[in-house]
């Protein structure tokens, strides 16, 4: 079995033990110990995988890191677990404080779902404030997959992965940084904007309030145009049979169209649920009184259904007591705003 089939099936191994999983120990054994012997390392082998490894830190002796990886003879990963139901927010400093006393040039700080991976790129042998890696295996993309490769023992080569990490480490600064910017765009970046030749004058805080609404627009039109070519690239050049892009559309000729702004609609839905789902679980359905998405293809399992008329506009969602709600929209964005009730819809499903 390929690598990417593995780690698709320990996801599902989690999904189905993570309810039932109360302790630190749990966790270790059910869903830690697992994910690396996966990766291909020894996990029972003491002298590779070693538990409980001593890390004395300056005065205080007998101090132990959960696990330490040791490769050649020397101890090249050390690994904090915590709880599966713990947040690994503020765990980071029990890591810091080992790292610098051992031959380790990598340090994992994982709950068995959230993975957080270290080196020393801003001081040697201090590890880093940040990690230049984290993956979440219930959110896990292909990207993911790539990375957590270079982590199996077969591949593993310390040189390579800590190369890597200063672009990773970046890369996911700048994106983050990125995705603050566009879903709520700071009085420099408006500024930024509005010196590319957008506004000549002063920019004073009511020039930049003004213009704040009208920069976070352009944003997301620009994202979803760029979504909707792209996505919209992939369907016409898929085969005719499904592919984890295609989407069920009626054969009968039918004289039903499917419009750009329809196709944006379902985008949108897309891209707000797939943060809980696989993207291809959605499909949509074209009908003449309304544009239907459905999860996993099935009539009975509709998010909403979006109408788009000349004289008005509006989605349909059902709430959490199946009572269909109807909200106004002025423009296909505004479904960004329901968000929370797409999710909830969709939990209705999921929660069965």
């Amino acid at each position: 079995m390929e690598f990417e089939e593995k780690m698709k099936e320990f996801v599902e191994r989690i999904k189905k033990l993570q309810n039932s999983i109360n302790t630190e120990e749990a966790t270790k054994t059910s869903l830690i110990m697992p994910f690396f012997s996966l990766l291909g390392y020894d996990v029972f082998n003491p002298n590779e995988f070693t538990p409980e490894y001593t890390a004395d830190v300056g005065i205080k002796k007998g101090e132990k890191v959960d696990y330490a990886i040791t490769l050649n003879n020397v101890v090249t990963i050390l690994i904090e677990a915590k709880s599966v139901n713990e947040n690994l927010q503020k765990h980071d400093s029990q890591l810091f404080r080992y790292f610098g006393t051992t031959t380790a040039k990598l340090a994992i700080l994982t709950n068995g779902i959230i993975y957080k991976f270290y080196t020393d790129l801003e001081e040697t042998n201090k590890m880093d404030s940040t990690p230049f890696l984290e993956i979440n295996l219930l959110d896990l993309k292909e990207t993911d997959i790539n990375e957590i490769k270079k982590f199996c023992k077969e591949n593993f080569d310390i040189n390579t992965v800590i190369n890597a990490a200063s672009n990773l480490k970046y890369e996911s600064s700048i994106k983050k940084i990125l995705t603050e910017e566009f879903s709520n765009p700071s009085d420099d970046f408006i500024k930024l904007i509005l010196n590319r030749g957008i506004y000549d004058g002063v920019k004073t805080q009511n020039v930049i309030d003004k213009y704040k609404p009208i920069v976070k627009k352009s944003i997301t039109h620009h994202i979803n145009s760029l979504i909707n070519q792209r996505l919209q690239n992939a369907l016409n050049t898929s085969s005719s049979d499904n592919t984890d892009e295609t989407i069920e559309e009626n054969e009968t000729d039918d004289g039903i169209i499917t419009t750009a702004e329809e196709l944006e609609s379902y985008y949108i839905v897309k891209s707000i649920l797939s943060e809980f789902i696989e993207p291809d679980t959605l499909y949509y359905k074209d009908t003449a009184s309304y544009f239907g998405i459905l999860y996993e293809n099935k009539v009975t399992k509709w998010i909403c259904r979006i109408f788009l008329k000349e004289n008005v506009s509006f989605i349909i969602i059902p709430d959490e007591n199946k009572l269909e709600i109807r909200y106004e929209i002025s423009s296909i964005t505004d479904i960004y705003k329901l968000k929370d009730k797409l999710i909830t819809r969709l939990n209705s499903f999921l929660d069965k």
